[in-house]
């Protein structure tokens, strides 16, 4: 079996078991990935009309982002990473789990302008000198050991005129009901086990460690779930689920 180089600093050996358990998962709507695969739709709205815009595109064309090469850290079985792809972005998606690379890359076999998958980690991707005009760093940040090395890789890996976008849970007492006793005990709408409390990170928390690596937040929105419906959508209100667009700073 395939490993990451445990040395790195926000690797989380728990964290791969963890994941590659889950791995065959991936692609089944209807299984314990389901609400990836209904944020999936709503969070590829929201980055494909910022980076468009950001990047003077067409968003009314079939391949907006044509040209861009973008990295999905964590990219799991590549939900996001294909979604990316279809739009026509060069999209390298990568993993520390080689059970999500490996669904992953058979998920993509045959499809047009595939991404390129790997099994590595942020760290080892900056320190060889990879530069993207976007970074997808989505669902990943409650997952690392060591968030502040982790955000510097990411953050050292956009270009200085690209975006990052990062997605996570708040730390709160309503988010901790939310995102880990309700969805993942009551509900079981996630495994249980799949969020720590302790690793989930304020907005403030995050905005800081990008501006400390050289990016201004440059939008941010929340995420609601109807528990109901099972319905996802955008909302001013960031108490549990958000996200953040940051862009290299010109100070």
């Amino acid at each position: 079996m395939n490993t990451v180089n445990p040395a790195s600093q926000s690797v989380d050996q728990r964290e791969i078991e963890k994941f590659n358990k889950l791995a065959s998962t991936w692609w089944d709507a209807s299984g314990p990935m389901w609400p990836l695969h209904t944020l999936n739709t709503l969070r590829t709205t929201y980055i494909v009309e910022r980076v468009a815009a950001h990047f003077h595109r067409d968003i009314s064309t079939d391949k907006p982002l044509q040209q861009l090469r973008i990295l999905d850290i964590g990219c799991g079985g590549g939900l996001l990473s294909e979604s990316m792809a279809k739009h026509g972005a060069d999209v390298h998606g990568v993993d520390i789990s080689d059970g999500n690379i490996v669904t992953a890359k058979l998920h993509a076999n045959g499809i047009s302008n595939p991404p390129v998958y790997e099994l590595t980690t942020a760290e080892a991707l900056a320190e060889r000198g990879e530069l993207y005009d976007v970074v997808l760093n989505m669902e990943v940040v409650e997952h690392v050991a060591d968030l502040s090395a982790f955000m510097q890789a990411c953050s050292t890996m956009v270009k200085p005129t690209g975006l990052q976008f990062v997605s996570t849970i708040n730390r709160n007492p309503l988010a901790w009901f939310s995102a880990i006793i309700a969805a993942e005990y009551i509900l079981k709408w996630l495994p249980k086990g799949t969020h720590q409390y302790h690793r989930l990170v304020k907005p403030k928390e995050l905005r800081q460690l990008l501006q400390r690596d050289g990016m201004q937040t440059i939008d941010s929105t929340g995420v609601l779930v109807n528990p109901l419906t099972r319905a996802m959508s955008l909302s001013p209100m960031q108490l549990i689920n958000y996200m953040v667009v940051a862009g290299k700073s010109n100070d």
